[in-house]
């Protein structure tokens, strides 16, 4: 799929929470971090919720069920239906379903919601490399993973048995920062093996169509914290996507994303689904965004103005955006982001 290169984040009139049917949600880094809910966000979705729209939570961890998940965020005080929750484990089930028959037995590297998912699609999983398997699936286990896991998935694939991932996300956030994902772990059996394995979640269409088949979304809205996952997942989807900045991207990130990582929407957290979102408009040679004004220059962004934050960085984006064109933006946006405060 192709789309146009987005050279500025766009307006809203409406709330995003009454302009889009779903909101298709992430969690860690969106929602929640290290199992506690992130500021504002119970209250927004409560709001979100109450308001008509479906809430639904889809995640690249494969480490819980859809019912754990489910549980997790009514005790947050989120109520939540398992069907709610769609994990990267049922989208590489889905996928390994319809390449091997029913019965096949595999290897799973990883955590409970990969074993519920494959039995949700009649595959059988099993622990070891000589259960016979007819293919391996990984996805993250969590910090306490052995090592010896990713010993058997390697003697499995040597021995020609196909490899499946549920996701690539090198990083996760945690309660004590930024850990190690499921991406660092595949590495691990790439090395070992030299193998590649076929991928299902985000940002890859697997996990959107299991997505939009599980939700029945017909007006979606991606809501997440990670450019090369969630933004870029909504660019292959061909959908609007709201980036919140509680989780792993920054302000230099933002600005110097390329087309298929640029949002739709950008706000500090889960409040921003609540209200509309400011026009950015051209200003001359600039951007003006709120009260501020951006300018890409011949080696820096210029800003100037006052006001909110985000105004300045809305700004700033379509600034840098719009001078790289369809590449990645190299200009010097230090000094703009430091007296934004970013």
């Amino acid at each position: 799929m192709s789309q146009a290169v987005r050279t500025r984040p766009d307006g809203s009139g409406q709330a995003l929470s009454e302009a889009y049917d779903t909101a298709l949600l992430d969690l860690d880094g969106v929602v929640y971090a290290g199992g506690s809910a992130i500021a504002y966000a119970v209250e927004s979705l409560s709001t979100a919720r109450a308001g008509g729209m479906h809430l639904a939570y889809v995640t690249n961890n494969a480490l819980r069920t859809p019912d754990t998940v489910a549980a997790h965020l009514t005790e947050l005080g989120i109520p939540t239906e398992a069907g709610d929750v769609i994990t990267s484990a049922q989208a590489v089930a889905r996928l390994i379903s319809e390449q091997l028959p029913a019965g096949a037995r595999v290897l799973v590297i990883g955590g409970e919601g990969l074993r519920v998912a494959l039995r949700e699609r009649g595959l059988e999983p099993v622990e070891s490399a000589d259960d016979d398997p007819a293919a391996v699936v990984q996805g993250y286990g969590g910090p306490e993973l052995p090592w010896a896991r990713f010993a058997e998935a390697s003697y499995a694939i040597a021995r020609g048995v196909p490899w499946f991932a549920s996701n690539t996300d090198l990083t996760i956030p945690s309660a004590r920062g930024i850990a190690p994902g499921n991406g660092a772990a595949v590495q691990v059996v790439r090395i070992a093996t030299g193998a590649e394995p076929q991928v299902a979640g985000k940002p890859l269409p697997p996990m959107h169509r299991e997505t939009i088949l599980r939700t029945g979304a017909e007006r979606p809205l991606v809501v997440g914290d990670r450019l090369d996952t969630d933004i870029e997942g909504a660019f292959n989807g061909e959908v609007d996507s709201l980036l919140v900045l509680t989780g792993v991207t920054d302000g230099a990130q933002l600005l110097a994303a390329p087309p298929q990582h640029r949002p739709t929407y950008v706000d500090a957290d889960l409040r921003g689904m609540l209200t509309g979102q400011p026009e950015v408009v051209e200003a001359g040679a600039g951007f003006r965004c709120g009260g501020w004004t951006a300018t890409a220059g011949a080696e820096r962004l210029e800003l100037d103005g006052e006001g909110e934050a985000l105004d300045g960085l809305r700004a700033l984006c379509a600034a840098a955006w719009t001078a790289a064109g369809a590449g990645v933006c190299e200009l010097d946006g230090g000094k703009a982001l430091a007296r934004l405060g970013l």
